[in-house]
């Protein structure tokens, strides 16, 4: 995964881009990006587990929404996982993650960029070859 500010944006913004074999491990490497810039993913045990899911009308709000309810976790449980194994049906656009991780604590871990929302702004999600390739701007 990479992280970059977007071409032209300001530099509140921080653009996120994954790859994987499935959509699934991209989408779930996307979530990994976004939490590893809120507070680097060393410092997060397995100690606690947890489901997230979400559905959409297309690839392109699933994604939305999935990373809209990963970071709704963050705000109001402070849950970041370190390990995540994501099943995306492509035909419902549905989505579930399996996680493991830990509840984020100033006095435990180290404290990154505070994400504020998910945007569609110069969302991708491309087929390469034999995986996947996604990219999403977060507003921080």
């Amino acid at each position: 995964m990479t992280y970059t500010y977007p071409e032209g944006g300001p530099a509140a913004d921080l653009l996120v881009e994954a790859t994987g074999a499935t959509l699934g491990e991209a989408f779930a490497n996307l979530a990994l990006g976004m939490f590893n810039a809120i507070t680097p993913l060393d410092g997060i045990a397995e100690e606690e587990e947890f489901v997230v899911e979400a559905d959409g009308d297309d690839l392109e709000s699933l994604l939305f929404n999935l990373m809209d309810e990963f970071l709704y976790l963050n705000d109001v449980e402070y849950l970041v996982p370190r390990r995540i194994e994501m099943t995306v049906d492509e035909r419902s656009f549905h989505a579930e993650a399996m996680c493991a991780g830990e509840r984020f604590s100033r006095d435990t871990h180290e404290t990154g960029i505070a994400v504020k929302a998910v945007t569609y702004h110069m969302m991708s999600i491309l087929r390469e070859g034999e995986g996947w390739r996604v990219r999403m701007v977060f507003d921080t």
